[in-house]
């Protein structure tokens, strides 16, 4: 970087990494808002020290070290973050009871936006996908904090292990070790599959179609028609979770029927597809923010509904409506139905 670089210039550069950067961190602390904060203290370092910088590597390379340093320092204050499911196993719907943990337990939703290059070549953006999938970011919780980093760089990022030891003061032989060590942490314990879903193919567009019918129109078996048998039913901040339709359809009949006559908005989180939940409005208007939605899918059906009910940080982060205005009534139905004369 220049001496003569101009303040404008030194922004608009640091600027072009910010969401690679952002997706980075995000795969590293497991959480939107942390990885934001991780960020732009990156950001504000890197002004602070550009003079430091001297060009022996990228900028970019320089700036993920930075990202990574900070990274680190926050992951040693301990906590990892994790799913309901990471923590218990799932509990029977004769038994279920509502017990929240504090915020900071929970792995957090991302939208794609935020995380993911707007253009890139396809087989990259796969992976990167792939790689913010809720169950891939639970996986690498399990992971000591520089495992972590090295198994992204190296897998998700395709750095070479030469890159990897220069950003982290080490040696090759480290790298490859602490790589070998996290490939065989995740072999134990593997994230649950799902199928690709952006752009979603024909069947899985009608399968969340079907869904949207089902959860709107609360029809249970139409529900139960298209969850696995072994779905499951998670609700942070509340550590209760539910395996099989069984169990979830007799939540949906019992403490989760103020459900009924909910709307559902289509989104995106996590490279897959999500929904805004909204229930209908105390006050008789509209519908208001319940939840939001993020969908796994797997061989033709549901596999998973986490549903993240603080819609107070998520509904702003993902762009989403406060309120939903009522639905007018469509004009054929003013014309099916007789008038007051007619029908007398």
């Amino acid at each position: 970087m220049s001496d003569t670089a101009t303040t404008q210039d030194l922004d608009r550069e640091l600027e072009r990494y910010r969401r690679e950067l952002t997706g980075y961190c995000y795969r590293m602390l497991g959480s939107s808002f942390e990885a934001e904060d991780a960020v732009q203290d990156t950001m504000v370092r890197a002004w602070r020290n550009i003079e430091k910088f001297e060009g022996r590597s990228s900028l970019r390379s320089w700036l993920y070290r930075i990202a990574t340093n900070v990274c680190l320092d926050m992951l040693n204050a301990g906590n990892r973050r994790a799913r309901p499911m990471d923590l218990s196993g799932p509990t029977p719907v004769a038994q279920a009871q509502l017990s929240a943990r504090p915020e900071a337990t929970w792995l957090e939703p991302v939208p794609d936006g935020r995380v993911l290059p707007s253009v890139a070549d396809p087989a990259e953006t796969a992976l990167e996908r792939e790689s913010i999938r809720l169950a891939f970011i639970a996986a690498l919780q399990h992971l000591p904090p520089k495992q972590r980093a090295v198994l992204i760089l190296r897998e998700v990022l395709a750095w070479k292990a030469a890159e990897v030891a220069e950003l982290l003061d080490t040696s090759v032989a480290s790298v490859n070790s602490a790589l070998q060590r996290a490939r065989a942490t995740l072999a134990e314990s593997p994230p649950s599959e799902s199928d690709a879903a952006n752009p979603l193919d024909e069947e899985q567009q009608k399968l969340l179609e079907r869904y949207v019918a089902a959860f709107e129109g609360y029809d249970m078996a139409a529900l139960t028609a298209v969850l696995h048998d072994d779905a499951t039913l998670s609700m942070p901040p509340y550590d209760l979770w539910l395996q099989g339709h069984e169990n979830i359809v007799g939540w949906m009949e019992g403490v989760g029927s103020v459900c009924r006559g909910s709307r559902l908005v289509p989104t995106v989180a996590n490279g897959m597809p999500a929904f805004a939940h909204y229930h209908p409005a105390e006050d008789g208007n509209g519908h208001t923010p319940w939840a939001l939605m993020v969908m796994e899918i797997r061989d033709g059906k549901i596999a998973g509904i986490n549903s993240f009910l603080d819609t107070a940080r998520w509904f702003p982060l993902f762009d989403l409506p406060e309120r939903l205005e009522p639905e007018p009534l469509e004009p054929e139905r003013w014309e099916q139905e007789p008038s007051a004369k007619e029908s007398g």
